[in-house]
């Protein structure tokens, strides 16, 4: 697969497909970090601009995490189970404060766990596991 500019879907959209499918296919596994933006923009003729767009895509999705170094594909290592075995779960996106807390990258929900007696634990969705006891 390759970006073709002259194609009716955005670059931006077909690198993101792109290297989505790596990472599907294993080709980039967990934790291996991804081509420098510039390698992007040589190997597909494609700006910058479309590089970071793509980038943001992947990351919103929770496939990439991206920090100073870097963008890497997501490790499997980081999801966390959740045991409920009373109460009810519910999705809601989180405020600054708490996107900051437990640094989610922006359009990650939370998942909130409510407890039989009310108390509420919040569980970022993109590393969450729930494990309902059905006994």
């Amino acid at each position: 697969m390759t970006v073709d500019p002259g194609a009716d879907r955005a670059v931006y959209k077909q690198l993101a497909d792109l290297i989505r499918n790596q990472i599907k296919s294993g080709e980039l596994p967990p934790g291996r970090r991804l081509p420098a933006q510039k390698d992007y923009m040589q190997e597909h003729g494609i700006s910058r601009d479309s590089v970071e767009r793509a980038m943001q895509v992947l990351r919103s999705e929770g496939v990439v995490v991206t920090d100073r170094r870097g963008s890497y594909v997501r490790s499997g290592d980081e999801l966390v189970e959740v045991q409920v075995e009373q109460g009810r779960i519910t999705a809601r996106m989180p405020s600054e404060p708490e996107r900051r807390d437990l640094g989610l990258t922006e359009g990650v929900p939370l998942l909130v766990v409510t407890g039989a007696d009310g108390s509420e634990q919040v569980h970022p969705a993109d590393r969450t596991v729930i494990m309902v006891n059905m006994s």
